[in-house]
């Protein structure tokens, strides 16, 4: 498994990851069962956020690490807090409270790393740092960063942090490209112009790593692109790549994004064992430069 420097900070973690949002539809028995498999095959960051199952992911993943302690040490957790019941929060009050009760459900004394879920448009920076310092101080929290934020709101907390960001996560895929549209289409009248803008490279140069989700969807939650019929070139292209690579399509579609040199992590949702094992082989895969390209252009994108 390629692993990545986490916002170049020392956190070290597997390129692939596993995001938890779906587990809750899985007995304790079958989330160990999807833990092993996962650090079996080299994944170890596990991706969960305080509202996903109204806490019950959470939960049911801390009955396996109650159960079995010793595995908590063999994985980077992190979890993302922010979103409440119609509105957003990144108060300090909120913030502390939050993750209390994730480490509570998780059955564990710390985050590796903790992200802020959504921009809060009444976020006070000087209260985010307050509350960092307070969880870091603690030891509760060992690396901090955000998720679904531009460079500006980004600069905006940095400026009040005593502690580096370092890691912002994006949705990104084949099918929903605005984290590479907006560079490829720099100073040309495009359709394919994206509220991403600059995201990408300011990130980039502030050593952010961006962890990307809902790898395998198009459109925002519409649904998958492998095997969907509004996909055919790109469905093509992907069969003929994971016969050429002996891997399966969706693991294509994985090193698509791996291949890139901002060095992007991918937070996978499966739930089911052998995909996570079909997935993380995603990692030994490069493509080339040509076939990068041809991939993007089979999404639908052009270049100008």
């Amino acid at each position: 498994m390629k692993m990545i420097d986490i916002g170049k900070s020392g956190l070290t973690a597997s390129a692939v990851g596993i995001g938890c949002m779906r587990i809750p539809e899985l007995s304790a028995r079958e989330v160990e069962t999807l833990i092993r498999t996962a650090l079996d095959t080299g994944i170890n960051l596990f991706d969960h956020a305080d509202i996903y199952g109204g806490g019950q992911c959470e939960s049911i993943f801390g009955e396996v690490l109650a159960g079995q302690p010793q595995l908590r040490e063999q994985m980077v957790l992190q979890s993302k807090c922010g979103i409440r019941q119609g509105y957003y929060d990144l108060s300090k009050e909120h913030i502390l409270t939050s993750v209390d009760g994730i480490l509570k459900r998780l059955h564990t004394d710390y985050l590796d790393l903790l992200l802020l879920h959504r921009p809060d448009s009444l976020m006070e920076p000087e209260e985010i740092g307050e509350a960092f310092d307070d969880l870091a101080g603690s030891g509760k929290v060992r690396y901090f960063g955000v998720s679904n934020m531009n460079p500006t709101q980004i600069e905006l907390i940095q400026s009040a942090l005593g502690q580096k960001l370092v890691a912002n996560q994006m949705q990104f895929s084949l099918a929903r490209s605005g984290l590479v549209d907006s560079g490829i289409h720099a100073n040309v009248p495009s359709a394919q112009d994206s509220r991403d803008e600059s995201v990408l490279e300011y990130c980039r140069l502030k050593n952010i790593t961006i962890q990307t989700w809902s790898p395998l969807q198009y459109g925002f939650f519409a649904g998958t692109f492998l095997g969907s019929e509004k996909f055919p070139e790109l469905n093509a292209q992907l069969n003929a790549l994971a016969e050429q690579y002996r891997v399966t399509p969706g693991a294509v579609a994985i090193a698509w994004i791996l291949r890139h040199p901002a060095k992007m992590q991918v937070i996978c949702g499966s739930k089911n064992p052998r995909r996570i094992s079909e997935t993380a082989a995603a990692a030994q895969v490069e493509l080339t430069r040509q076939e990068w390209y041809s991939l993007y252009c089979a999404a639908g994108n052009d270049l100008p």
